[in-house]
């Protein structure tokens, strides 16, 4: 296996955007997450909120019915859709035309969710980041995966990895299937982990920021909110997904000097977002 290319401060700051002063909401970006089912609005809820606290001017979030209520109040400065369904996502149908989407968090996997994924990929033509439900959905219908448009970044944790590119015997077997995977459908995927790597065909990145609090329940559904944002700001997805993932982990880095490791929570990645960004303007 060829050596990862690290990720690291000097290596974001070559191609990171600094804020334009005379920037207004509209050229911003807007992104739309699609998430949440009865009893996990909660991921759709922390991918929103991340997504706007990632600096991208619009975000709609697209829920079933269940989640209205719930993500007019969690997140005031997040437009709201619903589907026509009150507990799952059973048909994506929106208006907007969205420089970005994120889907995945909290969407579960009944039969019309999936029905709905499949039509949705049929005649997408946006930026895409796939996370959670979505990427174990296609893992059980891997023709589907023909549908992704080029350089659509997937955000597997390890057990969703390998449902979708298939079980490995050790770790240089698994980044020989990953890299087979990203170069068969030319897909940027993004190794959730300790450390974590992204594996866009043959180039491999290696993030040097994270530690073990981001091992907490909603963590992935951030970091897809995140990633969302940034393909909406404009950057390309391989830029996207590189500074994505060291915001995120610099996320934790910061926040557990007041937390700890244990009681760190998704929602301190939230807070901590605009140090992180601090960081990257100092």
């Amino acid at each position: 296996m060829k050596v990862p290319l690290q990720i690291t401060k000097q290596e974001i700051l070559t191609f990171y955007k600094r804020p334009n002063p005379l920037t207004h909401k509209g050229i911003q970006g807007h992104a739309l997450i699609i998430g949440g089912s009865y009893g996990k609005i909660g991921a759709a809820v922390l991918a929103s909120k991340a997504c706007i606290k990632a600096g991208c001017g619009l975000v709609t979030a697209f829920t079933p019915k269940c989640g209205y209520q719930i993500m007019q109040i969690s997140i005031p400065e997040a437009m709201v859709m619903t589907d026509q369904s009150e507990n799952c996502i059973t048909k994506i149908d929106f208006s907007l035309v969205p420089q970005a989407i994120g889907i995945g968090p909290g969407i579960g996997q009944e039969q019309r969710t999936q029905i709905a994924l499949f039509e949705f990929l049929k005649n997408n033509k946006s930026p895409l980041v796939l996370d959670a439900d979505a990427l174990n959905i296609l893992s059980n219908n891997k023709s589907w995966l023909d549908l992704l448009p080029e350089n659509t970044i997937l955000t597997p944790h390890p057990k969703e990895l390998e449902r979708i590119v298939g079980k490995w015997s050790s770790e240089i077997d698994k980044f020989e299937k990953t890299i087979i995977f990203s170069e068969r459908y030319k897909v940027i995927i993004v190794m959730k982990g300790a450390p974590t790597f992204i594996i866009n065909q043959s180039k491999i990145y290696q993030n040097t920021t994270g530690n073990a609090a981001l091992a907490t329940a909603g963590s992935g559904d951030v970091l897809t909110g995140i990633i969302t944002s940034l393909l909406a700001q404009g950057y390309l997805p391989d830029q996207a997904a590189r500074l994505g993932v060291f915001l995120h982990g610099l996320t934790a880095d910061i926040g557990v000097q007041k937390t700890g490791y244990h009681s760190f929570i998704a929602s301190d990645s939230i807070k901590n977002l605009g140090k992180a960004f601090l960081s990257l303007d100092s």
